[in-house]
């Protein structure tokens, strides 16, 4: 677990080492916040895991910035962040399910010249209080698309890399999606639109799971109010298909209050 923290530790300080920016890159944008979540699980996926996906509360540090040679973008969070080990021989699936958990996840898109290509990079890794962890490496291209009215679009596709403590190490298939937001007011009041969608495919062998699918579906939709500039609150719709280790669909409601620096 510990080496998993630090590992963790590390990708967040060079997150945000980047995202400091240097005195020879013209910043375009950038932004911080800390935010406490809630996650509530439908009723049926809670059945359909049989009791391992249970609601839990998480903490998070997300930023990011962009810049005249491309952007970046970061979170880390804290999940059950009050729970303890667990390691009783007999441990339940509830047990599992309130593990203490730390998620952090890194993307950097560096531009391709004048165009609006990008070199994409992605890392993703979970560790919880058991000693299991899994990390995802996807690295390919990505494109930013905006627009006058507020939409921004950022489609990707590359190669997946996974290394699980359990399964192993090795090339896992592919990983497109995108992630875009709409700015808009509403009586007002400043309001947004994000989601975030990945889609992985050509999986292998080991993560297919039981049944053999070798796609899996991850993703969010959210809808956010900032009615002061410290003040961010949100509610965000969670999917998840053939993901999150369980074989099956899953989807939540999000609960988010952030303060933003």
């Amino acid at each position: 677990m510990m080496k998993n923290v630090k590992m963790l530790a590390l990708a967040a300080a060079t997150t945000a080492a980047l995202s400091a920016g240097s005195v020879q890159a013209e910043q375009f944008y950038g932004f911080s916040n800390v935010s406490v979540n809630y996650l509530d699980w439908s009723d049926g996926t809670t059945e359909r895991t049989g009791g391992y996906k249970e609601d839990f509360v998480y903490l998070e540090v997300e930023g990011g910035a962009g810049y005249d040679w491309g952007d970046v973008y970061g979170f880390v969070d804290f999940e059950n962040p009050t729970k303890g080990e667990w390691r009783k021989a007999d441990e339940t699936v509830k047990e599992k399910a309130e593990a203490f958990r730390i998620a952090a996840k890194g993307s950097v898109a560096i531009n391709m010249g004048d165009s609006n290509f990008n070199y994409y990079g992605q890392l993703y890794s979970l560790s919880d209080s058991s000693g299991f962890y899994e990390q995802n490496v996807t690295l390919g291209v990505s494109y930013d698309y905006n627009t006058d009215f507020g939409l921004w679009v950022k489609p990707f596709i590359g190669a997946h890399y996974v290394h699980n403590n359990f399964i192993g190490a090795g090339f896992n298939g592919y990983m497109g999606g995108w992630v875009l937001g709409y700015n808009f007011e509403l009586a007002g009041q400043s309001m947004m639109i994000t989601n975030w969608n990945e889609i992985e495919f050509d999986r292998a062998d080991e993560y297919k799971g039981a049944n053999g699918n070798g796609t899996g579906l991850n993703g969010a939709v959210a809808l956010w109010w900032t009615p002061t500039p410290k003040f961010t609150a949100g509610v965000q719709y969670r999917y998840a298909d053939h993901k999150l280790g369980a074989a099956t669909y899953q989807n939540a409601v999000i609960f988010s209050a952030k303060y933003n620096f």
